[in-house]
């Protein structure tokens, strides 16, 4: 899973997949495009995580490769400005991606519809840069494949065992056995999970007490049920809004407002890749690939080199029929 902050997120709404969707793009550029857009939400996109994923391309290459998306209104980086209810603020990355070309205008309407936006339940893993895990789902059912081995038992007594097991310390007519402890353990444990404390679940079963006390087990019995505190109530998360977005370089992360961005990419890293350099037209292969040319001789007489080489060595010239 991405490290939050830099997971794929999707920019809105889109037809689904078609095989034109990249065919504006080179060849390497519209297969890492059908690629990152085949990879879920939330999952990572840096280009070395990307590279280790895909079995062609290597990191410099996928990196150029982001960037030439970036260039082409797939790709942007936009840093949001969090406010939270609590009157904590925090920044958060977010990478956007689009299967659409998507041009600068539309982008820009992009982030500015993201100002105000409320964003309380969309921290997902892989949205939003944050240093703490995300919370489980309190709702979530364990895997049982994945359920842990159950842990050789412990001698030690469990918190609410020990508090049973003491209340004959607060008050003799309380004594419980063994047998009463374990069999009330699950009700006294249910208590501190709660909220409780050991010293409030002893006042429960100790306070007011008839005289005497016939049957210890049965009245802690009672009063565990019947006096049972209520479930405390679900965590919620504090509303939080987007005060401020701005775009960042998809490569160096250097904000807008700190240097200019052209589709997405600062001046330095756009020259990096070479996304402004003048190549040649379609079809043209460059002069570095073509073979050396020699001027064409003119062809050889070979008699009349025959006779030269004669008369050099002393030899009358060849009489040839005409």
């Amino acid at each position: 899973m991405a490290k939050t902050g830099y997971g794929k997120r999707p920019a809105g709404d889109e037809p689904p997949h078609a095989d034109a969707d990249f065919a504006h793009l080179p060849p390497r550029e519209a297969e890492l495009a059908a690629f990152i857009d085949e990879l879920p939400t939330g999952a990572a996109m840096g280009h070395k995580v990307i590279a280790a994923e895909h079995p062609r391309y290597g990191q410099q290459a996928v990196r150029t490769a982001m960037s030439r998306l970036t260039d082409a209104g797939h790709l942007r980086w936009v840093k949001e400005h969090l406010t939270v209810e609590d009157h904590t603020m925090r920044w958060v990355t977010r990478t956007y991606w689009s299967r659409l070309r998507r041009s600068e205008e539309w982008w820009a309407g992009f982030v500015q519809a993201r100002h105000g936006r409320d964003v309380t339940h969309d921290h997902q893993p892989g949205l939003a840069r944050a240093d703490e895990p995300e919370p489980e789902a309190a709702d979530a059912e364990p895997d049982p494949a994945e359920a842990p081995e159950e842990p050789e038992a412990s001698e030690e007594p469990s918190a609410a065992h020990r508090t049973l097991a003491e209340l004959r310390a607060a008050d003799p007519r309380m004594a419980l056995s063994e047998a009463e402890c374990e069999a009330l353990e699950p009700l006294a444990a249910e208590w501190l999970a709660r909220g409780a404390t050991p010293a409030e679940l002893t006042h429960a079963l100790t306070a007011g007490l008839p005289s005497p006390v016939t049957n210890p087990g049965g009245l802690a019995r009672k009063r565990l049920e019947s006096k049972m505190p209520p479930k405390p109530p679900a965590k919620t998360r504090p509303k939080t809004r987007v005060t401020r977005a701005v775009f960042v370089c998809g490569l160096c992360e250097e904000p807008e407002t700190a240097v200019p961005l052209i589709n997405g990419l600062c001046a330095e890293c756009r020259a990096e890749c070479g996304l402004d350099e003048a190549g040649p037209p379609p079809g043209v292969v460059p002069a570095a690939f073509l073979p050396d040319l020699r001027p064409v001789e003119p062809p050889v007489d070979v008699e009349a080199r025959a006779d030269e080489a004669r008369r050099a060595a002393g030899l009358p010239a060849r009489k040839r029929p005409r």
